[in-house]
């Protein structure tokens, strides 16, 4: 099927569902609507049927399908139960269980009466609210599913990496199709940054209409369905304002990379007449507005980051800076523009680094800010993010916070024109393709 063998580059996510097959935890692969989660899953039976499980060993309901929506946790208890026919190991994928009202009671049962292996998916983050998650009081193992990497972009977009040598010595990359075209991988990255990396994208190939068709398909059943809906259902009256909701949406997008507050949220919705009607009620209370981001946080469409007092060590409580999930989404929003490309860049930064495993949080040093402080269990770097290293003042800007961190960690600037040094005072350069590509 032509969607698995798109899915096949993947190995990122499917390698760490290999790595928990057949473990106690529940497996939970979690992100925003349509980029892949259903698709991995399908990947992951295929994965258990080339390795000798027999079919009739794994049950699968995906609850975007008519047939199961109207299913209740005790009907999908009835389902299961009755497809389980000896002692034998079964396997169970549930796609966008968060439809189900008290799943988990299902799978806490299936837990306890029956040799199962589960896998399930979901594309809001109330799945793991604190009140579920209880249920399966940490049973579980969550897999953070992501848009595609600009490596991953160019392989569904069927070209293959390639070096050659360059008559000054060293290497460089390049791409070439399957007809022999050769592409410069820089023309790629235009596209990455200009249709971002939804999967779907590589179906209906580099056409701007059907890609804007596509990604208005994405906006609408996240806003429509997973936070409009998903409040009706919960019983919340507090999101039930479409208009509101695009307003925070379209700020947000147009202020990834800065900081932002809930005043300074509300005071420009009024200060640019965002908000209409609203003259009486004056300007939406900065409770509304918390209430709004967490949705669109929970829908895996914008993600917070903290900031971090480096020489202090300690997170500041006050201010967040965000970033939307896929570069693509925010063109969708705002239109194709150039004005604030450094920002963009930043965003795909911090997503590569959130593929890559790291906790990222903004940097503070005195009055002066890093990017990103990345960490994981085995190191931790900085990172500055600029679109040029060429402008001598841009470049004593972007070292200034670095040369001033006390201490000896990794530190780096990532620029998409890097000029020719590789190295200033210790800190590295590097061009932010051949670092995506690394």
């Amino acid at each position: 099927m032509k969607s698995h063998k798109l899915l096949k580059e993947r190995n990122i996510y499917l390698n760490q569902l290999k790595a928990f097959q057949d473990t106690e935890p529940v497996k939970i692969v979690t992100g925003i609507r349509r980029c892949g989660k259903s698709s991995l899953l399908k990947l992951m039976q295929e994965h258990l049927l080339n390795s000798g499980v027999s079919k009739d060993q794994i049950i699968s309901i995906n609850f975007e399908s008519l047939a199961f929506q109207e299913m209740s946790y005790k009907d999908l208890y009835t389902y299961v139960k009755e497809r389980i026919k000896d002692e034998r190991r079964y396997y169970l994928f549930f796609d966008e269980l968060q439809r189900i009202k008290q799943w988990e009671n299902a799978i806490n049962s299936f837990r306890v009466d029956f040799d199962c292996d589960i896998y399930i998916t979901g594309s809001n983050s109330y799945l793991l609210s604190s009140e579920y998650s209880t249920y399966l009081s940490g049973r579980y193992v969550e897999i953070k599913m992501y848009p595609l990497s600009f490596k991953e972009f160019i392989t569904f977009h069927d070209y293959e990496l390639t070096e050659y040598q360059l008559p000054i010595g060293g290497t460089k990359k390049r791409a070439v199709n399957k007809q022999g075209d050769i592409v410069e991988l820089k023309d790629l990255f235009d596209a990455y940054m200009r249709y971002g990396g939804m999967p779907g994208i590589a179906e209906i190939g580099f056409e701007q209409d059907k890609a804007m068709i596509l990604l208005d398909g994405i906006y609408s059943t996240v806003v429509v369905r997973d936070i409009l809906e998903r409040e009706k259902r919960r019983g919340q009256k507090q999101i039930n304002d479409a208009e509101l909701l695009r307003k925070i949406v379209l700020f947000l997008a147009d202020n990834i990379g800065n900081i932002v507050s809930l005043n300074s949220i509300s005071n420009t919705l009024v200060h640019e007449n965002m908000v209409e009607n609203r003259a009486k009620q004056g300007k939406p209370a900065t409770q509304t507005i918390s209430s709004y981001l967490g949705a669109l946080k929970e829908s895996y469409m914008f993600y917070d980051i903290k900031r971090f007092d480096i020489k202090g060590k300690e997170y500041l409580k006050t201010l967040s800076k965000y970033y939307i999930v896929d570069i693509g989404l925010r063109n969708y929003l705002l239109g194709f523009r150039d004005r604030d490309r450094g920002h963009a860049l930043e965003n795909v930064v911090y997503f590569e680094l959130l593929r890559r495993g790291y906790d990222v949080a903004v940097g503070k040093v005195d009055t002066l800010e890093v990017d990103f402080v990345a960490s994981n269990a085995h190191e931790k770097m900085y990172v500055q993010v600029t679109e040029s290293m060429r402008n001598e003042s841009v470049r004593d800007r972007e070292l200034k916070a670095l040369l001033k961190i006390p201490n000896n960690y990794k530190k780096m600037i990532i620029s998409l024109d890097k000029a020719l040094d590789d190295e200033y005072d210790g800190i590295f350069v590097e061009g932010i393709i051949d670092w995506l590509l690394e």
